[in-house]
């Protein structure tokens, strides 16, 4: 059995990759404080909503969907309840491994995983790291799990702060590029919806573009920029303005809260 620990955006999420991936509601536990949501949980997916404390005693594997700093508080609730053979998968952002295990029956294995927003629409991205009790047959399982909702790659934990910087982060910085496109677009006259719409499925299709074609992004973007034409301007503009530089320093600053947020 595998329990949701936490039905925010993202648990749900998960919950309904689940199942629509085959998993039966009655193999599902989740656990929801607000009531109304929990009736809600109940009618639309037909899972049994239950206490964390039951959820620990009766799930083999346990999905905690928390807020970081809502985690520790739940591991102590839990730890009195696990046993060892239970896998632990934390989404939290910056909870490390270390942290996991430090509250939990010795030999848990844990993992952590770092998903992003679009898994609510079934196209997100998650990394996974192991910890130091966590072996393939675990890391298999959590991205099953997990690869309900989209990819999942595994990654060493020392980059899972860089993981969280520019994929965990990485859709408000495309939707801070869109919000911009469309202004530029209204400012100079174009309806909102229209502008939208030509901003939306241009960076669908150079997404397609990166993952499928094989190309490295700079041959790509100069597969669009031709000699003294329209995109050679606008890119002159970027660099002049220190675009990159100012993502760069995004980036890491992003990578630096994680870090904070761990304690690390």
């Amino acid at each position: 059995m595998i329990a949701i620990i936490g039905a925010g955006k993202m648990g749900e999420a998960l919950l309904a990759g689940m199942l629509a991936r085959g998993h039966e509601p009655r193999d599902v536990l989740v656990t929801e404080p607000r009531a109304e949501h929990a009736r809600e949980l109940r009618e639309r997916y037909g899972v049994e909503v239950a206490p964390a404390m039951d959820a620990a005693k009766r799930a083999g594997t346990l999905l905690l969907a928390l807020k970081p700093q809502d985690m520790v508080a739940l591991l102590d609730e839990l730890a009195p309840h696990l046993s060892s053979d239970r896998l632990v998968i934390s989404v939290a952002a910056g909870i490390t491994t270390a942290v996991l295990e430090g509250h939990l029956p010795t030999g848990t294995p844990v993992v952590r995983a770092m998903p992003n927003t679009p898994a609510l629409m079934g196209q997100g991205m998650t990394a996974i790291a192991g910890g130091a009790h966590t072996d393939e047959a675990h890391l298999d399982r959590a991205e099953a799990l997990l690869g309900t909702v989209g990819e999942v790659i595994r990654v060493g934990e020392q980059h899972m702060d860089t993981v969280t910087a520019i994929s965990g982060s990485g859709p408000a910085y495309f939707y801070f590029i869109a919000e911009t496109m469309i202004e530029a677009g209204v400012a100079m006259g174009m309806p909102r919806a229209t502008a939208q719409k030509l901003v939306g499925q241009t960076i669908t299709g150079a997404a397609a573009m990166l993952n499928d074609s094989g190309e490295h992004p700079v041959v790509l973007r100069e597969a669009v920029t031709s000699p003294g034409g329209t995109t050679a301007a606008a890119l002159r503009e970027l660099e002049r303005h220190g675009v990159r530089t100012a993502f760069t320093d995004a980036i890491e600053a992003a990578h630096d809260r994680s870090r904070a947020l761990s304690g690390s």
